[in-house]
């Protein structure tokens, strides 16, 4: 596993880019080669639209395997945070991750290198615990279940969340939630997100908000286009079938002030929403079936964790194929039948101990 150090080592090296890996959410992760000086711009844009600034305390709890991780160490480079890291888990903010943690302060740079320091020297604000905070849901719902946790997630100023989609129940408990809150949207070729959409407060919405240095627009097929030129140099036309708005001008955020001096980018604002992904529609007989739509309608009813998956068929062409960790599969059955129109109806169902999931703990879909 990557260390902190091995990352820095790999940052202040004479190359230009860096080797990063995609997710592997559509299969097994790839790897691609980015430039470093588009990783300052992504988070200099993300640190100027939270407000962050030198000095200020974050925490990297995720795996520095990926761009997510990879990306709270550059954030912390650019805006000289002080940056306390624990070993990746399910418990970031358990006492045993806690009594573990490291510091470095990038605000006072000796021989290259970022100070130690311990959580006890940072003027760290008395209402939070940490000012930035990057996680999965898997480690937010996780900590929503301990109470000492659940403080301690209480006491982050900005949360943003990624890699993996937000239920309905856990949106509700983010609600609760005093500090900031927001939803990502992104990918490795993106060099992590660029749009957020708060989850809470005043400003909660189901629309992303792109960075006013990206562009958004729609292809023939409906999917999302991204043109971002300072993270990425090309246009990047994605899977996610969406859908696009009007942003009120009084709403806009600047974000992208000086991410390039060289580079200066202005798009129309608008706002999008993700509807599914174009690889997870299921063609059946000739009846189109969105995967994420179908999900939707099952989690109000089915407790056991599920996922919905497509199989190969001689006589449909692809059928729904339910994959679930209940034991009761005509229960399952049932409960399909009876809250889901009748072309949506999984055709198969299936019992695992543990749904198969991707390296970065996402469900995995591609089993067949």
């Amino acid at each position: 596993m990557m260390s902190i150090d091995d990352f820095l080592q790999e940052w202040n090296s004479p190359g230009e880019t860096l080797l990063v890996h995609t997710s592997g959410s559509t299969g097994k992760p790839k790897p691609m080669w980015v430039e470093k000086k588009r990783m300052l711009n992504s988070a200099h844009i993300t640190c100027d639209f939270l407000g962050l600034r030198p000095g200020n305390t974050a925490l990297l709890c995720m795996s520095l395997g990926y761009i997510a991780g990879k990306m709270m160490v550059v954030r912390s480079v650019e805006r000289k945070l002080r940056l306390f890291s624990v070993k990746p888990s399910g418990h970031p903010l358990s006492d045993e991750s806690m009594a573990k943690m490291v510091g470095l302060d990038f605000d006072a740079i000796e021989n290259g290198l970022p100070k130690e320091c311990s959580f006890e020297e940072c003027s760290v604000a008395k209402d939070f615990l940490f000012d930035f905070v990057a996680m999965v849901p898997m480690q937010v719902y996780n900590s929503l279940k301990v109470p000492r946790e659940r403080e301690r997630l209480s006491r982050i100023k900005h949360l943003i969340i990624g890699g993996g989609a937000i239920d309905d129940a856990l949106a509700a408990e983010l609600r609760r939630l005093p500090g900031a809150v927001w939803s990502t949207y992104g990918m490795t070729e993106t060099l992590s997100h660029i749009a957020l959409r708060r989850l809470n407060g005043e400003e909660a919405s189901e629309w992303y908000q792109p960075f006013d240095c990206v562009g958004v627009s729609l292809n023939g097929e409906g999917c999302l286009v991204i043109d971002a030129p300072l993270v990425c140099s090309e246009p990047l036309v994605t899977n996610d079938i969406t859908e696009i708005k009007q942003q009120e001008a009084s709403s806009v955020a600047s974000s992208c002030s000086e991410a390039s001096s060289s580079s200066k980018v202005s798009f129309p604002h608008v706002l999008f929403r993700i509807k599914g992904r174009k690889d997870n529609v299921i063609c059946s007989g000739g009846i189109k079936i969105q995967i994420e739509e179908v999900e939707d309608l099952l989690r109000r009813h089915l407790n056991a964790p599920f996922v919905l998956a497509k199989k190969k068929d001689e006589k449909f062409g692809e059928i729904a194929v339910l994959v679930t960790e209940s034991g009761d599969l005509e229960g399952v059955e049932a409960i399909c039948r009876q809250v889901l129109p009748k072309y949506w109806v999984p055709r198969q169902y299936l019992h695992f101990d543990q749904l198969p999931m991707t390296e970065t703990g996402k469900p995995k879909r591609a089993i067949f």
